[in-house]
């Protein structure tokens, strides 16, 4: 159940696609979805209550990743499935295009400038 919840909502699947492969700030994920920090951290809860993404915290940085081959069974599948159903959506190939340009911006200065406001 929490699965199926926490990918009815397009912006969770939009965040499930960003972590292909890579761990991601929250700040480069508040950027990609320009939406208010407290969305986002609500959105990454849901998929982290879901086990569908993992985090980790060092100093004042928090990442998030997909899980890794430890995951269940039912995760493993409903991320293979987002993956091969959307992952070729026209959206999704407009966030990989912004995220690339959000991987070339220091995260140090993305959390800074999301600060300021």
């Amino acid at each position: 159940m929490a699965i199926t919840k926490a990918l009815a909502d397009p912006n969770r699947v939009r965040l499930l696609l960003a972590l292909k492969g890579r761990e991601l700030c929250v700040c480069q994920l508040i950027e990609l979805l320009a939406l208010a920090p407290s969305t986002v951290s609500k959105h990454l809860s849901i998929l982290h209550h879901a086990a569908l993404i993992e985090s980790r915290k060092t100093e004042r940085w928090v990442y998030y990743r997909r899980p890794g081959p430890g995951a269940s069974v039912a995760v493993r599948e409903a991320i293979d499935w987002v993956q091969k159903s959307l992952g070729r959506a026209p959206e999704a190939g407009a966030d990989r295009r912004k995220l690339e340009r959000i991987l070339q911006v220091d995260p140090t200065t993305i959390c800074q400038r999301q600060h300021r406001g």
